[in-house]
């Protein structure tokens, strides 16, 4: 594990380890954040708390309503981390996938007048602060920084006639062809995962390829590791401007001091196309392409307190795979640190950490122009540049629920104001 992450483990066990409160006492009068109106309304746990006058009870925000939030206590954890999102097509259920220190748990949140906990997934092995969760074929595929952890696979059928108490399941596949992993991404148009950032294999903490089309039989297909420690990544089956890649699977990689590119179509010899680095660079953490696969938006984690910037944006053209180039740079209202961001037709949902999730409107993103256009602060203490608050967002439920995951407060699910 890399010497940052480790000072990042420390920060995060000594913040996952104070009260779990929804509402924090709000102290800094400096930040106009932290002047919500005395009355709060009703219990944000079972009823819609609106956006009025630039709260939603006690937490900032513009043009996102509160729909509801399960605390860690409720959860039985003393840290969340990333989320995910699974539509039951059979049933048109909606649930929250949010990954805690100690597991995965599962919430029912179609009906937010009556929030569903139905259970958790144990860790494989130990407990940890870093756990990633991807979605294929009614499939949960898990992996996490605890040693020996593996990528563990549940069915998320099981969850549809849990009644009672929260469960506690168990996995129905595990894959142990690595030991720890920082992250897990899927092209679900292959059904090959790629667990990056992985100890214990032959990849250098690079990245591994599994076969998943049969999540009950997984295999492994090889990796990559000639780039360097991949942090994050997507994968994608390229349909983008560059005619030369056209069909390719494309893996494009956050590796702490570069972007790297890879043609990952032949899973026994991936080849680089091309690696990108850029000013002020702290650490190259995550980033998602545009619909258009033309521009790929990332974000820096380090940047803000290494080097003062408000919310760092990035954004590459990559009409020439070969040869990306830096397009335009957004600064964001605050000067909290950018975690993961989403990108959904022309916004992009950015976790923002102690500034919450902030939806940025990137129609205009061919000009350079990127506005942002609403937020949700479920971290109202401040807009510091600290690992506090939001550590990620889903965005892509049918419904139009966006849900959360707080590392202090667990799982918020919101929408935009009618």
């Amino acid at each position: 594990m890399k010497q940052y992450h480790i000072l990042w483990f420390i920060l995060i066990i000594m913040i996952g380890c104070s009260k779990d409160n929804p509402s924090p006492t709000l102290n800094d009068s400096s930040d106009p954040d932290t002047n919500p109106p005395v009355d709060n309304p009703t219990d944000p746990q079972t009823n819609l708390v609106p956006c009025e006058n630039g709260f939603a009870g006690a937490y900032p925000c513009d043009g996102y309503d509160l729909l509801g939030h399960i605390s860690l206590n409720e959860l039985n954890a003393a840290s969340a981390n990333d989320i995910w999102g699974w539509e039951d097509t059979t049933t048109d259920k909606e649930y929250a996938l949010i990954g805690l220190n100690n597991g995965t748990a599962f919430v029912d949140i179609t009906d937010t007048e009556n929030l569903k906990y139905l259970g958790k997934l144990p860790t494989a092995t130990g407990a940890s602060v870093w756990r990633d969760i991807k979605v294929y074929q009614d499939h949960a595929f898990i992996g996490s920084e605890a040693p020996g952890h593996g990528m563990q696979v549940f069915d998320l059928t099981a969850l549809r006639n849990v009644t009672g108490a929260p469960k506690t399941f168990s996995s129905d596949n595990r894959y142990t062809g690595f030991g720890n992993s920082h992250n897990i991404v899927i092209n679900e148009d292959s059904g090959f995962a790629y667990a990056v950032g992985t100890g214990d294999d032959m990849y250098n903490g690079g990245v591994h390829f599994i076969n998943i089309q049969d999540p009950l039989n997984l295999v492994a297909a090889g990796g990559y590791g000639e780039s360097g420690y991949t942090h994050d990544a997507q994968v994608v089956t390229y349909s983008g401007p560059d005619a030369n890649y056209a069909g390719a699977e494309i893996f494009i990689g956050a590796n702490e001091n570069q972007i790297a590119v890879v043609d990952v179509t032949e899973k026994q010899n991936p080849g680089l196309v091309s690696t990108l680095q850029y000013s002020n660079l702290g650490y190259t953490h995550q980033g998602w392409f545009t619909e258009d696969q033309r521009y790929f938006i990332l974000g820096d984690e380090t940047d803000e307190f290494n080097f003062g910037f408000n919310s760092r944006t990035l954004v590459f053209d990559m009409t020439d795979l070969d040869n990306p180039v830096l397009h335009y740079t957004y600064l964001g209202t605050t000067p909290a640190i950018d975690h993961n961001g989403y990108v959904k037709g022309n916004e992009f949902f950015l976790a923002n950490y102690s500034a919450g999730v902030r939806i940025l409107d990137i129609s205009g993103i061919a000009n350079s122009t990127i506005t942002e256009t609403g937020y949700f602060d479920t971290y109202p203490l401040n807009n510091n540049a600290s690992f506090e608050g939001v550590w990620s967002v889903y965005p892509f439920l049918p419904s139009g629920k966006i849900i959360v995951s707080d590392i202090n407060s667990g799982l918020f699910i919101i929408q935009k104001s009618n």
